[in-house]
C-alpha cells in the first residue's frame, strides 16, 4: 500500500498541462472547463487503482486506500495571501498611440517611457487552478502570469497616480478571489465525491480479482500451484447460516488466504437479535433492574443461542471472562459483544481496547452494548460520539443507525488493513422503578 503522505499531490496529466496552459497568456481561468477537467482526474484516479498489484490490493484496507486516493487526488483550489502582497516599480515603454498627448498619426504605435508597478501575490494551493474556468463566469477574466507560488501582474501607464494604482490592484485582487471562490464550489462537491468514487472502484477489482480466483479454480482442471495458498474451510452449520467468507491476505504482496468472515447479513440479525433483548428489558424494567453485566450477558448468550446453532452442543455464542459474547471458528472469535454499563470515558474506551484486542482477523465484527443507569443519557450520547474518533484505532464513521446507535471501522493496532466493524448500541436503563399509583 502506498505510504500516507498528505503533501503527496497528483500532478495534472501531461496531455492537460500541454493542451490548455501557456504560461504567455496572461488571461486567468480561461484555458480548460471544469467539467472535463475533473472527470481526466477521476478516470486518472481509476486507472492508477487498476495498476496496482493484484494482491497488494487485496492486502491493504479499502478504507485506508480510498482515504488515500481521494486525498492524492482531490484537489486544493489557491488562496491569495492578499496580506503579503508586495509591490515595486520602474520605467517601462508604453505605447500611447490612443493618448492624443502623444499621437500624431493613426499609422502605428507611439512609444513613449511610462511607469510599471508590478505586483508580486503569495498564494497557497495548486497553481493549475488558475487556467480552469469555474462553472459560473462572468466573462471579465482577471489576468496576472502564474509563478512558482506567487501571482504577477502590472499597473502601466504614463502619468499613474496613488489612488489609481491602489483601486486597480484592489480590483485584480477582488476579480481573481471571485473566481478563486467560483472554482471552489465546483471543487468542493468533487473533493467530497471522491472518497465513494475511490472505494466504490476499489472494491469492484477487489471482486473481480476474487471472482478471477474462483473462475480458474471452478474450470475443473488441475491448477498450478502456488506457495503459500492455504485450504479454504466451512464454518459451522447453523439455523442461519453463518458461512466463511475469503477476505484480505495478511501481507502486502503475499498471496490471497481464505479466513472465514462473518456476513454482514449474519451480523445485522445478531444486532436486530441484541436490540429485541433490550426492548424486553424497557417493558419489564423491574425483571432486570437488578442485574449485573454478567448476568444481562447470560440473557443475551440465550436469546443468541435461541437463533443460531453450532456442532454437537447446539451452542454457537458462549462467553470467556466476564462480560464477552464470542462467536467462535476454529477456535478463534470472529464475533465478540460487550455489555457494559456507562461508567465514564476511560472505561468506555477501555472496552472498546477490549473488543479490538479479542478480535485477530480481518474483517471482523462486534457489538459494544452501553447500558446508562440514572446518569444523563443525552450527555452519555455525546460522549459516545466525542470519545470514538480519538481512539488510536478509529478509521471513520461507517453509519450513524440512529441517535443511539453507530457503526464505526477500527484498524487492529497491530495491523491497520485487517479492519474491524464495532457496533455500538447506548440503552438507558433506570436503576430505580417508580412505585405505580395505588387506583382509588
Amino acid at each position: 500500500m502506498p505510504r500516507h503522505n498528505h503533501h503527496v499531490r497528483v500532478q495534472w496529466s501531461e496531455s492537460f498541462l500541454m493542451k490548455w496552459i501557456s504560461m504567455s497568456d496572461d488571461l486567468l481561468f480561461n484555458k480548460g472547463d471544469w467539467h472535463a477537467a475533473s472527470e481526466m482526474q477521476v478516470q486518472k484516479m481509476r486507472q492508477e487503482i487498476d495498476a496496482q498489484n493484484g494482491n497488494e490490493l487485496l492486502n491493504s484496507s479499502s478504507a485506508d486506500l480510498a482515504k488515500y486516493y481521494s486525498e492524492k487526488f482531490s484537489v486544493d483550489v489557491p488562496v491569495l495571501q492578499s496580506d503579503d502582497l508586495v509591490v515595486d516599480q520602474n520605467e517601462t515603454r508604453v505605447d500611447a498611440s490612443r493618448d492624443y498627448r502623444y499621437s500624431t498619426r493613426d499609422d502605428g504605435p507611439t512609444y513613449v517611457t511610462g511607469t510599471a508597478v508590478s505586483v508580486e501575490v503569495p498564494f497557497t494551493g495548486e497553481a493549475i487552478c488558475f487556467q480552469i474556468q469555474p462553472t459560473t463566469r462572468n466573462f471579465n477574466n482577471p489576468r496576472a502570469f502564474v509563478g512558482q507560488g506567487i501571482l504577477h501582474f502590472s499597473i502601466v501607464g504614463t502619468t499613474l497616480e496613488p489612488g489609481f494604482v491602489k483601486s486597480e490592484i484592489d480590483k485584480r485582487v477582488t476579480s481573481i478571489n471571485e473566481h478563486l471562490t467560483w472554482l471552489r464550489n465546483d471543487v468542493k462537491g468533487y473533493n467530497d465525491r471522491l472518497y465513494s468514487l475511490a472505494n466504490e472502484h476499489i472494491e469492484r477489482r477487489k471482486q473481480k480479482l476474487l471472482k478471477d480466483e474462483n473462475l480458474v479454480s471452478g474450470l475443473g482442471f488441475k491448477m498450478k500451484e502456488r506457495p503459500g495458498i492455504p485450504k479454504t474451510y466451512a464454518a459451522p452449520q447453523v439455523k442461519r447460516v453463518i458461512r466463511p467468507q475469503a477476505t484480505k491476505p495478511a501481507a502486502a504482496r503475499e498471496p490471497y488466504k481464505a479466513e472465514p468472515t462473518l456476513l454482514t447479513d449474519d451480523y445485522e440479525h445478531i444486532l436486530g437479535v441484541l436490540e429485541n433483548m433490550v426492548r424486553v428489558m424497557e417493558l419489564s424494567p423491574g425483571a432486570f433492574q437488578k442485574m449485573d453485566e454478567e448476568t444481562l450477558r447470560s440473557h443475551f448468550l440465550v436469546q443468541l443461542n435461541g437463533h443460531f446453532s453450532g456442532g454437537a452442543t447446539g451452542e454457537t455464542f458462549n462467553y470467556e471472562g466476564k462480560t464477552d459474547i464470542l462467536l467462535k471458528v476454529d477456535g478463534r472469535n470472529i464475533f465478540i459483544g460487550e455489555c457494559k454499563f456507562w461508567k465514564g470515558e476511560q472505561s468506555y474506551s477501555d472496552t472498546l481496547d477490549q473488543a479490538l484486542s479479542y478480535l485477530s482477523w480481518r474483517d471482523t465484527k462486534a457489538a459494544v452494548l452501553v447500558f446508562n443507569r440514572n446518569v444523563d443519557f443525552t450527555a452519555v450520547l455525546q460522549k459516545i460520539e466525542e470519545v470514538t474518533p480519538k481512539h488510536e484505532g478509529y478509521k471513520k464513521l461507517a453509519r450513524k443507525n440512529s441517535e443511539t446507535s453507530w457503526s464505526y471501522l477500527f484498524g487492529h493496532k497491530d495491523d491497520a488493513n485487517r479492519e474491524i466493524m464495532i457496533t455500538v448500541q447506548a440503552y438507558n436503563v433506570p436503576d430505580r422503578i417508580e412505585p405505580r399509583t395505588q387506583k382509588t
